[in-house]
């Protein structure tokens, strides 16, 4: 490996929320950890499968929700980074870490290395109200939104929209305390909708959204980190096989695919708006109109990165640290038809996509080489703890997904 990492400075996932089964959390610490990096985690229980991993020194045990106060999160973290006792590199894993280290940067400073990023531009990403106004300001395609303010407005958006349309939640940030929908929601009619909306109170926390035919499209990733000019000193995409729930959630099987446009796209967009760290964009191309329409971007590292590595050894959360500790990321080209795997869900997902109608025209017939999210030879432990955790109440939760899928047609 052409580089080295700084030994010294350690490195800290932070998670905010009970979801003790997260593959991404995993990934970085192995990642970090295989080049000597003290890892630490921020973990639900001692039970985690990140908490199992021969590569972490500690785990922080903290169970949170993501609804707290923010000067009681700040103060949690500054605990954990005097325990610690030297200056760290943060790594969120989602949306509610990230924001919250962008907006108390000068805080958490002190303690902890972090992107310098406009404060307030994390949460304007994470929001898709805010999101869509940047994709709008910046020319960048992304599907057709409303944002009522009222039922009434609920009511006329119906009276004019070609259905099914698409709800989510408007801001990430009220998903765990007082969400509209359980995730992205396929509506199929007019009085479908009505019904939903006479759920929502007096001010929905809704986006209404184009529906993008499943039959039409082909979902694609953009992972990269950009420096403080917010240049990009790794860049990666990919195609999206299989998502779990089908077509709205986590992705469990991709490849690394080069798209050059896909690519100058993500760049130009960052460096409009002027983003610092490490991003994970969620797009679908439109064969009806042959653009890539931006669906969701998560200002952190996503739970599949370890798909993407360059020819040097780098992936985003290598690039984050290396950069943050002062060292030169080696460049090289990103290693094509590589694929990722996320084994408690792909097969689940494989069998619902059977009659989907979705394809991936992109996607090589043969991978170059696979990556399993959870299982490593020299790391076996979180597999394990995983399938303890997950076989009985995870069973459970995937069947439950899928009734709900079946019933309300959820898509991305």
């Amino acid at each position: 490996m052409p580089f080295e990492a700084d030994r010294e400075v350690p490195g800290l996932i932070v998670k905010f929320g009970d979801y003790p089964l997260h593959h991404g959390g995993v990934g970085a610490i192995r990642s970090l950890g295989r080049l000597g990096v003290p890892m630490y985690a921020i973990t639900e229980d001692r039970y985690t499968p990140a908490a199992a991993s021969r590569y972490l020194r500690k785990a922080f045990v903290w169970p949170t929700t993501g609804t707290e106060e923010p000067g009681r999160l700040v103060e949690g973290l500054l605990r954990i980074g005097r325990a610690i006792g030297r200056p760290t590199v943060l790594v969120p894993t989602d949306e509610e870490a990230a924001v919250l280290i962008a907006e108390h940067r000068d805080e958490l400073g002190g303690r902890f290395l972090v992107p310098r990023v406009e404060r307030g531009l994390p949460r304007r990403l994470a929001s898709k109200q805010g999101l869509h106004q940047l994709c709008v300001a910046h020319g960048i395609p992304s599907p057709t939104a409303a944002f009522p303010q009222s039922y009434d407005d609920v009511v006329a958006f119906a009276d004019k929209a070609l259905f099914p349309v698409v709800a989510k939640n408007r801001e990430a940030f009220v998903r765990r305390t007082r969400p509209a929908v359980n995730g992205t929601t396929r509506i199929a009619s007019r009085s479908a909708l009505l019904a939903l909306a006479r759920g929502w109170g007096e001010r929905p926390g809704v986006i209404l959204q184009e529906y993008l035919p499943r039959e039409e499209a082909e979902d694609w990733i953009v992972h990269a980190y950009f420096d403080a000019d917010s240049t990009p000193l790794a860049m990666f995409t990919g195609v999206k096989v299989r998502s779990w729930p089908p077509h709205a959630g986590m992705t469990a099987n991709a490849y690394v695919v080069d798209n050059p446009e896909l690519a100058d796209l993500a760049a130009r967009f960052i460096k409009e708006i002027g983003f610092s760290g490490v991003i994970d964009l969620d797009l679908r191309f439109d064969r009806r109109d042959g653009l890539y329409k931006l669906l969701d971007f998560n200002p952190r590292m996503g739970a599949q990165f370890r798909l993407f590595e360059n020819e040097s050894g780098v992936d985003v959360v290598r690039a984050l640290h290396l950069d943050l500790t002062g060292r030169r990321v080696p460049e090289g080209e990103q290693r094509a038809g590589h694929r990722y795997i996320v084994e408690n869900i792909d097969l689940a997902a494989l069998l619902a996509y059977r009659r989907s109608g979705y394809t991936t025209p992109h996607a090589p017939a043969r991978a170059s080489g696979t990556e399993l999210a959870w299982l490593a030879g020299d790391d076996p432990l979180p597999f394990l703890t995983m399938l303890a955790r997950f076989v009985r109440p995870g069973a459970k939760h995937l069947y439950q997904l899928w009734r709900a899928n079946r019933r309300g047609g959820a898509v991305r």
